[in-house]
């Protein structure tokens, strides 16, 4: 199981994998009140009701800290991570959280019916393997119940190879697991197809530099000179275009 997210991206003055090491462990959207998704994780959204459904109401009432984090379940053993869309690194789980785990197929995003541990997986990928959903989208989503914790829980956290040597990765460092790299997300500007996310899109990435990587759109993030949703849009390119196939 993998859990996704940009460690260079701005929360509460400093960056993702900063407050990843003030606290000690990976928290829910519930908790940060922050996501590479939509921002509806709160009492009475969607993201509330949707747990509500899936769970049969277990966290109606429990606190922030208590609610599953979402990863997926890495099922083509990808080493981009199981759902790149929320993230160019991420958190590699210890094989025995599996037993603390639920999965569903589609994305809960799209209300899914099929649901269940470790027993539906076979079930969920190959749902998966037969949709006709994009490379951003056919990922079997993961919910892990009970704390992840850096120190205990955690096989490595693997990051893009644009944030080795920097203080990403010095921070990463202080997580108390192992840190790796993958093979690295990279696209030229002008590689990117206009039909995929607008061409507003594209000329945003023309304007940032020639070839774009991951630390390229979090400085852009971090600085806020571009609307965060474009951001994030441009994000999705680079996800689909820039991996080495």
């Amino acid at each position: 199981m993998t859990l996704q997210f940009h460690p260079d991206w701005p929360y509460q003055g400093g960056t993702v994998i900063e407050s990843m090491v003030a606290d000690g462990i990976y928290r829910s959207q519930f908790s940060t009140g922050s996501s590479n998704g939509g921002l509806t994780a709160h009492s009475g959204g969607d993201r509330w009701r949707w747990e509500s459904r899936l769970f049969a109401g277990r966290y109606d009432d429990a606190p922030a800290t208590e609610r599953p984090v979402y990863g997926a379940w890495n099922r083509r053993a990808d080493p981009y991570g199981g759902a790149v869309r929320f993230g160019s690194s991420y958190v590699r789980l210890r094989p025995e959280i599996l037993e603390r785990a639920t999965f569903c197929f589609p994305d809960s995003v799209y209300e899914p019916t099929d649901f269940g541990d470790q027993r539906a997986l076979s079930d969920l990928c190959a749902l998966a393997d037969a949709s006709e959903l994009g490379d951003l989208d056919d990922a079997v989503e993961a919910h892990v119940h009970g704390p992840v914790r850096f120190s205990e829980d955690v096989e490595a956290v693997v990051l893009d190879p644009c944030f080795s040597g920097t203080l990403i990765a010095t921070a990463a460092e202080q997580l108390g697991c192992p840190v790796e790299y993958h093979p690295g997300f990279r696209v030229r500007a002008d590689a990117i197809d206009p039909a995929y996310r607008g061409p507003h899109i594209v000329a945003l990435a023309e304007s940032l530099g020639t070839l774009i990587t991951p630390d390229l759109i979090g400085r852009s993030a971090r600085a806020a000179t571009h609307p965060a949703q474009d951001l994030k849009h441009l994000w999705h390119c680079l996800a689909h275009f820039g991996r080495r196939r």
